[in-house]
């Protein structure tokens, strides 16, 4: 019983041993405006109640899932790209490099500039954040495809394109899904940042809006609650690789 659940009951025993630390550490309390898991939680149901909590996730979701959108299949074909091509891999590869390494909040007041404070500028922060990841674990998963399967697809007369589709796409499959799940993590982490800093809207706005009036749970429920939609979505993606890739892990292991 244990065994065939084991990995959902180690779950939840995490969950209950943060939250747990989460509420001793209120009841000390560490600080003033620290509030307890309990007194969170019951600020979280006030604001489903109200229809507060899903006002707002309506604005954060749309450049959110934009965004990733965007990322993703832009990121897959140009991390494609860059691994098929070392001219195009030492045109590309510094850019994202330095997009993944640049100071993110120096860049929104370029894009306020640019964009305005609308969906758009959002939409570019959650790009920023989230095509590097994508992009450098592509080309990667598909540069480090085994030279042996491509040697034998070669030796199979098949063509460029049953190479790229057949061979070097099943092959890099898994890391690139790895790739795509730090991305939607990196996207989350933008939606977030860009309703902080451009316009106090949707998630961004709780949490700001209470911090100004210091209705502390309120603004500890609207963080954790984006945390946990972040850890929701990542086991949906973690479950659909599983399921994509499961056939080729079998043969992985029979091999």
């Amino acid at each position: 019983m244990f065994a065939r659940h084991r990995a959902v009951i180690l779950k939840l025993c995490s969950a209950l041993l943060v939250f747990g630390a989460w509420e001793i550490a209120g009841r000390i309390p560490v600080s003033f405006a620290f509030p307890t898991f309990i007194e969170s939680l019951a600020a979280f149901w006030a604001l489903i109640v109200d229809g507060t909590m899903f006002t707002a996730y309506v604005e954060t979701l749309r450049p959110l899932v934009v965004g990733v959108l965007i990322s993703a299949f832009l990121g897959i074909g140009i991390g494609l790209w860059t691994g098929l091509s070392r001219a195009f891999d030492w045109l590309v590869s510094p850019i994202f490099v330095v997009m993944q390494t640049a100071p993110l909040a120096a860049l929104i007041p370029l894009l306020v500039m640019v964009y305005g404070i609308g969906l758009t500028s959002k939409v570019f922060v959650v790009c920023i954040m989230a095509m590097p990841v994508i992009v450098l674990n592509t080309a990667g998963a598909v540069r480090n495809t085994p030279a042996a399967l491509i040697e034998m697809g070669n030796a199979f007369l098949g063509t460029r394109r049953d190479i790229i589709l057949k061979i070097i796409l099943p092959s890099a499959s898994p890391i690139i899904f790895a790739g795509l799940r730090l991305g939607v993590s990196a996207g989350f982490i933008g939606a977030i940042l860009a309703e902080l800093k451009i316009t106090p809207t949707g998630v961004g706005d709780i949490i700001s809006y209470s911090r100004s009036i210091a209705d502390y749970p309120s603004m500890y429920a609207a963080i954790a609650s984006i945390i946990v939609l972040a850890v929701l979505f990542l086991n949906l993606l973690e479950r659909l690789e599983g399921f994509l890739f499961m056939g080729t892990r079998k043969t992985l292991v029979s091999d």
